[in-house]
């Protein structure tokens, strides 16, 4: 089946392949992405034939995060809806009771991280990277971010990684605990399958109750927190900052921020 934005195919053995499908953007998440996303995730759920789901990008980038060509006239209110949308396919990832497996195949920034963490397992390629990004246009880490990644890696780490932007290589997200796996860029496929066949031999509702109750352990209040996060971007979206930041990137230069 091929949609505007991503692309899903289903295997005979259960296991269903959603392929991010922008790559002449470096799949960035714009609106209709993110729509289209939230409604797979929330009508697989019904759908017995899928066991597993592997989540990667078209190309040779996981996804670049938000859609900043989007965003140059974006102002707290509309910025907040957008980022609604976005907070609705994080959660229909999460709440999904059937294993989801992200297969980030190359650079994953802002966004494109958040997407990950979302997933129940990481498996990355030797070249992958993954880069906060958001403070180098003015931003908040978004779409649960700021939730996943410290209980993942610690706060001083986490807040490391946000406020300087760094790349971080797959075999130090490997050492920190945010990918599960790294393999060759070449076995990438191969391995993510060999993955999740086994997951399909599995007993599917004990891996779906597993993943819940884990999920209720660790998230049980991921809403409440990507609510005050939504209100914090919102305030970024209106500031001077967010403005130059985005006009440095299309730009090709250097941000210049103010102090506020």
């Amino acid at each position: 089946m091929l949609n505007k934005r991503i692309q899903v195919t289903t295997a005979e053995n259960g296991v269903c392949t959603v392929k991010l499908n922008r790559p002449q953007v470096r799949n960035a998440l714009d609106l209709p992405m993110r729509e289209e996303l939230r409604d797979f995730f929330t009508e697989v759920k019904n759908n017995d034939d899928v066991k597993v789901i592997v989540l990667t990008g078209e190309g040779n980038t996981f996804s670049a995060g938000g859609d900043l060509s989007a965003s140059k006239e974006v102002d707290g209110a509309t910025g907040r809806k957008r980022l609604q949308s976005g907070h609705e396919m994080i959660s229909s990832i999460v709440n999904l009771e059937k294993p989801v497996i992200a297969a980030v195949n190359g650079a994953a920034a802002g966004a494109g991280v958040s997407l990950a963490l979302a997933c129940d397992m990481i498996i990355a390629t030797q070249s992958a990277v993954f880069i906060q990004s958001f403070s180098k246009v003015g931003l908040i880490p978004d779409l649960g971010a700021i939730y996943f990644l410290p209980r993942l890696i610690g706060r001083h780490r986490a807040l490391e990684m946000m406020f300087l932007g760094d790349k971080v290589s797959s075999e130090q997200a490997l050492d920190l605990g945010i990918v599960n796996r790294v393999v060759g860029d070449e076995s990438l496929t191969n391995e993510v399958y060999k993955l999740a066949e086994q997951l399909t031999e599995g007993p599917q509702m004990a891996l779906g109750l597993m993943k819940k109750l884990v999920n209720r352990s660790v998230l049980d209040d991921l809403s409440q927190s990507m609510e005050l996060e939504g209100f914090a971007q919102a305030m970024c979206f209106e500031s001077a900052n967010f403005k130059e930041g985005v006009e440095a990137f299309f730009e090709k230069r250097k941000p210049v921020f103010n102090k506020s």
